[in-house]
């Protein structure tokens, strides 16, 4: 009886998965460099989608334009979008909330290394953008931002609400508004936020006079602030354009939020801020190892505030945690 070569049967198993992969390149729809993409990538992603087996969408290297866009699911097996190339975005006025949007796809994958430009200078200039988040991220379950560089007017990440494992990770964030969590509260019946792993700049908020809901398990670990505004952040009285009743506590509960050996400097007096909810206050919040230098010259040095929240404090602090009270509004 022969020997079996199981490293031979693992590459012939391994070929064959790769072989009935089905890759879809955006020019066999008639994408051209420098023409509009949208319906071309829609048609490959349609293409793709229907496939019983993984599938790969190919945006190859280039410069293409791409107005706003949805890829909608589901899809039949795991499908993974590749970007090689620059997309530009319209500047032209428009309706679409997103810009690129993915919606009720399992197991999707984004990469390629290539660029999405919002061209948001121009489009500031013309519409005075209110709403210009690098990645929103919404009702999704293990989904992972990584090793990625977003510059945005608005948050480089955003989450809200219905989120559960989520982890970001290796995120270059800047110019922007740090990575968000928040606004909760806002909508009726919202499902928990759950396990969150994140590594960059942070801002958790959520809204005032706001609707029942939970923010659990989040953990802000080894990061690195460069000028950041409030850098370590809980804001349940965050209103936007006074779209809320500040005076109406929010019924959020956070509960079990850590932060973790972030180290560097605050554009701001108040370095660390948590202002929790009177009605709900916060539980489990956890400070290690903070190390923040204000760049200022409003106050000789960062303060840190805390409102309705008694934090386990360990390892180096400064500023020293919770020494004043969150300022009023």
């Amino acid at each position: 009886m022969g020997k079996l070569n199981m490293a031979a049967v693992f590459l012939m198993l391994m070929y064959v998965s790769i072989s009935k992969a089905l890759v879809v390149d955006i020019s066999k729809h008639g994408a051209r460099q420098n023409a509009d993409i949208a319906q071309s990538l829609t048609l490959a992603f349609k293409e793709a989608c229907a496939s019983t087996t993984e599938s790969k969408v190919l945006i190859p290297k280039g410069t293409y334009k791409l107005s706003a866009v949805k890829l909608e699911g589901p899809c039949k097996a795991p499908i993974e979008i590749q970007v090689q190339a620059t997309l530009i975005a319209s500047t032209e006025k428009t309706t679409e909330p997103s810009w690129v949007a993915f919606s009720h796809i399992d197991h999707l994958t984004v990469s390629g290394g290539g660029v999405f430009d919002g061209q948001g200078s121009k489009a500031w200039a013309r519409h005075e953008s209110i709403n210009t988040d690098g990645t929103h991220i919404g009702r999704s379950t293990g989904f992972k931002v990584l090793d990625s560089d977003i510059r945005t007017g608005d948050d480089c990440v955003s989450l809200g609400d219905s989120n559960q494992q989520i982890t970001i990770e290796r995120v270059t964030c800047g110019p922007g508004h740090g990575i968000s969590v928040g606004s909760l509260g806002k909508y009726q019946n919202e499902a928990p936020v759950i396990g969150l792993t994140i590594r960059n700049c942070i801002i958790t908020d959520s809204w005032p006079a706001s609707y029942k809901g939970v923010a659990s398990d989040m953990h802000f670990e080894d990061l690195i602030m460069n000028n950041v505004g409030n850098p370590v952040l809980i804001d349940q009285v965050y209103c936007p354009v006074n779209q809320c009743n500040t005076k109406i506590p929010s019924k959020v509960k956070i509960s079990k939020v850590t932060f973790k050996n972030i180290r560097g400097t605050s554009s701001t007096p108040v370095a660390v801020k948590l202002s929790c909810s009177p009605g709900n206050p916060c539980q489990g919040v956890e400070l290690s190892n903070i190390d923040l230098t204000y760049t200022g010259k409003e106050a000789p040095a960062a303060i840190s505030q805390c409102g309705h929240v008694q934090p386990k404090v360990s390892g180096r602090m400064n500023p020293k945690a919770c020494t004043a009270p969150v300022a009023a509004y």
